[in-house]
């Protein structure tokens, strides 16, 4: 068994408020490993953790074989999805993911297109992505997350603003992703989303996790 996220006993305060209390937990890699709880539980708060945006107040966190906060800032090979896609409204899908992919050097227009495509929208639209509807927001949030190839995913909410339909779909990818190797760490308030998909179940309360399902 492989280790994809290794959490040691991280802790983190804001000010004088402790938001997540002691939690220890291992992902193993090419799962879906799905984290319930209702807002302001913590979960949005260790995924950032694991992503190197916060740093835990104390315990350490392993992504990877490398150390979040000493070995590297961020995780190497990671999509991610954390609260609402930010994109440049002027600019079209296509334009938004050119300028995000140009950060890292690793692909180009045929990968984007690929990733578009993925995630049910076209990539010859001109409309620009202020014109986009929340949902069409949220399909290229996951293309943005997936166009590179990474090991890893973390999505926070990625069904947010879908309809019936975009769900089914997008559950679909996430199947397909798996069965490619991904490993997966998903956040929803859907029950559904997590029966269907997740191999493993954690649950947030109060910055406490609790093992529902192993």
């Amino acid at each position: 068994m492989r280790i994809a996220i290794d959490i040691q006993n991280v802790s983190r305060d804001f000010n004088k408020e402790r938001v997540l209390h002691s939690v220890t937990r291992q992902f193993e890699a090419g799962l879906i490993h799905g984290i319930v709880g209702n807002n302001g539980s913590g979960k949005t708060v260790l995924m950032k953790c694991i992503c190197g945006f916060l740093l835990p107040t104390e315990g350490r966190i392993v992504v990877n074989d490398r150390r979040i906060g000493r070995d590297v800032d961020f995780p190497e090979d990671l999509g991610l999805i954390i609260e609402t896609p930010g994109f440049l409204p002027q600019y079209t899908g296509v334009k938004n993911l050119e300028i995000l992919a140009a950060l890292n050097k690793k692909i180009g227009l045929e990968q984007i297109a690929t990733a578009i495509r993925r995630v049910g929208l076209d990539p010859s639209m001109k409309k620009p992505v202020g014109k986009y509807s929340l949902g069409m927001r949220q399909r290229l949030g996951i293309a943005q997350a997936i166009m590179e190839g990474p090991k890893l995913l973390i999505l926070d909410e990625p069904f947010n603003g879908l309809d019936k339909h975009g769900v089914r779909e997008m559950r679909a990818l996430l199947k397909g992703l798996k069965a490619e190797g991904k490993t997966i760490l998903l956040a929803s308030h859907n029950q559904l989303d997590i029966a269907e998909l997740c191999d493993t179940v954690c649950e947030m309360d109060a910055g406490v996790m609790t093992m529902i399902r192993e």
